[in-house]
């Protein structure tokens, strides 16, 4: 019996060399439309240019970063306005000290290559792969505002030297801004304290900014409460003006992070205590026009007197969604003394034979400390103070 050919192979191989000699007819129209190819992004490093090394100016630049998104990173120069949009080295690694903490975050200061001149001319719109600059470093962080990292985002930093413990959402800032309202929304105590909690972890010096008090007062126990624990607090209307002459000269010379809840008005406060705010306000959003960062941005805000004022969305998760197995996380010293406790799930709270009741006891450990321990428990599980 003859052998049946296969006549689909043919057709197969023609539908090939048609389309190939079709996308190759397209291909030499397109290089005559568009006047100019994409380029890609070049640095020129010298030998010499590690993250413990002098850079060149010529070369490099040193700037704050402002925001962090999966393209890039957006940083501010030293003494500049501007914004520029960078990448990240392949052979960038952050300091070991910090290896178990995100390597780049708002407010981390870096040492940036300049892109070589054949690469920083071109049309924007068309090359979506190009950036203003390489990130080399980043400077050792004298402060972390940070969270613990959930177990998802622990392998996604791919320049961290080892998986991320803890997502910092700023670095290098010594106070945490605080902003609440007496109503409109009416104040929550668990959200604030969660904030102060999250500001004497990270080692910053909380100021809490009490706002719209000409709809009303805040409730008194809590005011005498947080000024008993040392909290700055500031009684304000934006609208009206009362006490932003109080805040703003507490933010004076400091570099301090905006944290709230939606609607207390931020904007409306930031606007009020700082002077020329539409002004100064620098948005930081993706460099194409299809939207990937319209609801991840953050803002800058210049404070008279050499003072900066950061409004980061990362904020928000201090104050949402702390599951009770992380609370031990914001209480470091507790754990050599959770080690030795009875019971390996210990909540330190009516567990016999429990070190950490006996350390605070004893005077090894703040008896504040407990007490803010405590009542964290007790505002994530929904208890009354």
């Amino acid at each position: 019996m003859a052998k049946r050919k296969n006549k689909s192979k043919g057709k197969a191989k023609r539908r090939v060399k048609h389309w190939t000699s079709k996308y190759n007819e397209s291909r030499d129209l397109d290089q005559h439309n568009v006047p100019q190819t994409y380029s890609q992004t070049g640095v020129k490093l010298r030998e010499d240019s590690a993250a413990d090394a002098a850079y060149d100016p010529e070369d490099c630049f040193r700037g704050m970063v402002a925001g962090v998104f999966r393209r890039g990173v957006f940083v501010r120069p030293d003494g500049s306005d501007e914004m520029r949009f960078c990448g990240i080295a392949k052979t960038f690694r952050p300091p070991e000290e910090f290896g178990h903490t995100s390597a780049i975050a708002v407010g981390d200061f870096v040492i940036v290559a300049r892109p070589d001149e054949q690469y920083s001319s071109g049309q924007l719109e068309l090359d979506r792969n190009r950036s203003e600059g390489v990130i080399l470093s980043r400077e050792a962080r004298s402060s972390v505002l940070s969270r613990p990292a959930p177990r998802s985002e622990k392998r996604n930093d791919e320049y961290a030297s080892a998986p991320a413990l803890e997502k910092v959402i700023a670095a290098n800032m010594d106070t945490l801004l605080i902003v609440a309202a007496v109503a409109q929304p009416t104040m929550r105590r668990e959200l604030v304290e969660r904030f102060l909690i999250a500001a004497e972890r990270g080692g910053l010096q909380p100021i809490l900014a009490v706002n719209k008090i000409d709809l009303g007062e805040p409730p008194a126990e809590w005011i005498e409460d947080w000024t008993a624990r040392g909290v700055h607090i500031v009684l304000m209307s934006a609208a009206t003006g009362e006490g932003t002459a109080e805040l703003l000269a507490q933010l004076e010379g400091h570099r301090a992070v905006l944290a709230g809840a939606s609607g207390v008005g931020k904007s409306t406060f930031v606007n009020a205590v700082i002077p020329n705010a539409d002004a100064a306000t620098r948005e930081v959003r993706g460099k194409d026009d299809r939207g990937r960062h319209t609801t991840s941005q953050s803002r800058l805000y210049d404070v008279p007197g050499d003072g900066l004022l950061v409004d980061t969305p990362g904020i928000r998760e201090l104050g949402v969604n702390i599951p009770l197995e992380q609370v031990g996380w914001y209480f470091p010293e507790f754990e050599p003394f959770a080690q030795q406790c009875k019971f390996r799930n210990c909540t330190h709270i009516h567990e016999p034979n429990c070190q950490v009741q006996a350390a605070v006891e004893a005077g090894e450990l703040p008896a504040h400390r407990f007490e803010s321990y405590l009542r964290l428990r007790q505002t994530l599980e929904g208890k009354s103070f």
